[in-house]
């Protein structure tokens, strides 16, 4: 799949991206085809050793779902390059929202499944066994390679997410920031399954089943908390960082620069996150009860624009006071 031809520029519908966003973007794809190419490996090893353990099972299907945000996120950077049409005049930036709600759903899915799967193996005290396989006339108890195989995969992961979540924050992407905290936890899986196979070892049966539900909850926990993510943007949520953890500061930065402006008395905006960028619609009460000139209210959004390569449509509306039903921060009044 080719996301970017030459040295065209890349953009996003009509925003071309700033050197910087296009660098990261390039990164970004880079890495989750390298990322596919790790996980095709690691599922084939790890599926190569189950064996009957089942944290060794949950730690399988954990890779198998692995491939959803990195495909998600490569087939939505196709979509979203589209430019604006007749029948979709905001673009195709919900691309990356779609992805992230079927990446999360299938991971909560998958973790509640688990979650039971595990549960009623640990309550009808099932002793997982683990044979043993000949190597030059020694039996090796297959054990060993089981956690071998973990301790193999656990440490590429850790890098991938690092790089990633840096490249998420650059280009707003919340598909890129859940694969990247994805890969920074997979370390805990592959700890816990070779715990719960050392546990069999050991003779704790109920430990590999215990491996298999700490596993399955951190699954169901990834899934629970991107599928909140996923849905409360698709319903225009107010605009947040990329990693969902504050209101976006431009909001704040754009209705300083217009509250400053000569023929402003006062502005604020509301934002809506498209994706990686943002439609703005700003309310400005204009200053003694004048309008403001064609030319006065094109300078000003064309000023905003320049502020972040994010804000990619904007409006700009005269008011005669502030509109306090939905705006955020604003009383019945009409007064922040």
């Amino acid at each position: 799949m080719t996301i970017l031809k030459g040295d065209s520029p890349a953009r996003f519908g009509h925003t071309e991206l700033p050197d910087e966003q296009q660098a990261a973007l390039r990164k970004a794809v880079k890495f989750e085809w390298i990322t596919i190419g790790f996980l095709a490996a690691s599922t084939v090893l790890v599926f190569a050793v189950l064996g009957n353990s089942q944290a060794m099972k949950a730690a399988w299907v954990e890779d198998l779902l692995s491939f959803l945000p990195p495909i998600s996120f490569l087939l939505a950077a196709r979509v979203i390059r589209r430019k604006p049409s007749e029948e979709h005049p905001y673009g195709f930036h919900r691309a990356v929202g779609i992805a992230h709600v079927v990446a999360a759903v299938a991971l909560t899915v998958m973790g509640a499944y688990l979650i039971v799967d595990s549960g009623i193996g640990l309550l009808s005290a099932e002793h997982p066994t683990i044979g043993g396989f000949d190597f030059f006339g020694q039996t090796i108890w297959l054990g060993w390679v089981m956690m071998a195989a973990m301790l193999l995969t656990a440490g590429p992961p850790i890098y991938l997410g690092h790089v990633k979540m840096k490249l998420a924050e650059k280009l707003h992407d919340k598909v890129l920031y859940a694969d990247a905290d994805m890969n920074k936890a997979d370390w805990m899986t592959a700890a816990a399954a070779a715990v719960g196979v050392a546990g069999i070892g050991l003779g704790w049966w109920w430990a590999d089943y215990a491996a298999a539900l700490i596993i399955s909850g951190s699954i169901l926990h990834d899934g629970v908390r991107n599928t909140r993510a996923a849905v409360s943007a698709l319903m225009d949520k107010r605009a947040r960082t990329y990693d969902d953890e504050e209101p976006h500061p431009i909001g704040h930065r754009l209705d300083e620069y217009l509250c400053g402006l000569d023929w402003t008395e006062t502005a604020q905006s509301r934002i809506r996150d498209e994706g990686h960028v943002f439609h703005v619609e700003s309310f400005v009460v204009p200053a003694g009860g004048r309008m403001p000139t064609l030319e006065q209210l094109e300078a000003a959004r064309k000023a905003c624009i320049q502020f972040d390569w994010k804000v990619q449509d904007m409006v700009i509306i005269p008011v005669a006071e502030l509109p306090s039903e939905f705006l955020p921060g604003v009383t019945s009044g009409g007064e922040r």
